[in-house]
């Protein structure tokens, strides 16, 4: 008897086996899920979104645009809150309803505790909130508008967006469900966006964010971003392993382009991280202090340099480009140059500047990516005074990133970056959205 329950243990644990071995060899028909990426120049700043279907709502399909907040702890967007959608309650069709979380949930408690917007612009929250229909009491937190930085009060709930799928060459025709909490904000709070943005989508760190609720355990948590530089064309975000095509090299994974470097923790950050030890304009170091925080930012539209730091790279920059004439600076820049009306931003005579990494590797921003054209005859070091007591040392904007492939691998935390893809013969507005 004993040796028949052994004998039906090893079969049994065999099955397990070959179970779990079985699950392991599928491969999934995609590699990773894809949004377009779309350029917004008609707000205070220049800002980034991505579109992103939602569930099936009134006999449509719904394909709003979120802001990209690589820092945000949670997603919130212009929805309606309804304990029951299906009842007597019906979704208005200019409206997504979601189902809120209640104030008793313990998902309200961990966001409002842990995974919140903190500020001392910030409204205290209550439980004080019911809506009709079953009279419980919803979840209010607090977001903070990275247009206008204006914290006001949101509600917590349970939403779900769709993904559409990739080979990394081309968008599948399917997609996956997303599950979140996010949560809903009054329509009053996006009129400082651009037309047709009508959400935050968080990229963080936080369990809350969007990364967090990709469910799909067999693609790496790995993501790539690529922001247009103009609003004619769209740019891609990817979430998952790879490989990645941009044309015309549909032979080349624009993983072999880039470099990497360790990626950073801040404990008071879900945002995302990398070590800058100096920086370097035609072979002369500004003698940064070491130790310093590098932040990514997709809400600052231009690299923001603590006082000293910036003032070292404004005369290092007049230095080398002394026979270029100057001009009045225009705000928010503090150092700005009288061009020929031929010359395009990429055609300035302008030295690169490296950003030395704390591995040896550099990040090098091209004239692409250093100088903003503002007229036809003036055009403007492109970076930004952030005062004397700013938190950190370096925040790298957007201006920087456009037609920059980044790719964060928190898998391996590490950050693979491309320096500018014009140099390379492609931009990031090249990939093939054709589905296959």
């Amino acid at each position: 008897m004993q040796l028949l329950l052994q004998q039906i243990i090893v079969l049994f644990l065999a099955f397990i086996s070959y179970e779990h071995q079985t699950i392991a060899d599928l491969e999934l028909p995609y590699t990773s899920f894809l949004f377009p990426v779309n350029k917004h120049t008609d707000a205070a700043q220049p800002v980034y979104s991505i579109t992103i279907m939602t569930p099936y709502v009134n006999n449509t399909f719904h394909n709003p645009k979120f802001l990209i907040d690589i820092d945000a702890p949670f997603t919130w967007h212009d929805c309606l809150l309804l304990w029951n959608r299906y009842g007597e309650n019906i979704c208005p069709s200019n409206k997504l309803c979601t189902s809120p979380v209640s104030c008793e949930e313990y998902q309200c408690t961990d966001v409002r505790t842990t995974y919140s917007y903190h500020a001392p612009s910030c409204p205290a929250v209550s439980n004080s909130y019911t809506l009709p229909g079953w009279g419980l009491c919803t979840c209010p937190v607090n977001v903070i508008n990275p247009v206008t930085g204006i914290c006001s009060h949101a509600e917590l709930n349970f939403d779900t967006f769709e993904a559409n799928t990739s080979d990394g060459r081309n968008p599948f025709p399917f997609y996956q469900d997303i599950i979140v909490n996010a949560a809903c904000a009054p329509s009053t709070s996006f009129e400082s966006f651009p037309v047709n943005v009508t959400g935050v989508m968080a990229f963080s760190t936080s369990p809350y964010a969007l990364p967090a609720s990709f469910f799909q355990s067999e693609l790496k948590t790995s993501l790539a971003l690529c922001l247009p530089s103009n609003s004619s064309s769209s740019g891609i975000l990817f979430f998952g392993s790879g490989p990645f095509y941009l044309l015309p090299h549909s032979d080349i994974d624009v993983r072999s382009l880039l470099s990497y470097t360790p990626l950073l923790k801040h404990p008071d950050s879900f945002g995302y991280f990398l070590g800058v030890d100096d920086i370097i304009i035609r072979g002369r170091s500004l003698n940064i202090s070491g130790n310093m925080t590098t932040k990514l930012s997709t809400t600052e539209p231009y690299t923001t340099l603590r006082a000293d730091i910036y003032d070292r790279m404004v005369r290092r920059f007049s230095k080398v480009t002394k026979r270029m004439p100057l001009t009045t600076p225009i705000a928010p820049f503090g150092l700005c140059f009288r061009t020929l009306k031929n010359e395009t931003g990429d055609r300035l005579k302008v030295p690169e500047i490296d950003l030395s990494l704390r591995n040896g590797k550099n990040w090098t921003i091209s004239t692409a990516n250093s100088m903003k054209r503002i007229t036809n005859d003036v055009a403007c070091l492109a970076f930004v005074d952030g005062g004397a007591r700013s938190e950190h040392g370096i925040v790298i904007g957007t201006f920087q990133l456009e037609d920059n492939f980044v790719l964060l691998d928190l898998q391996n935390s590490t950050i693979g970056f491309s320096s500018s893809l014009l140099t390379k013969g492609t931009s990031c507005a090249n990939f093939n959205f054709t589905n296959s």
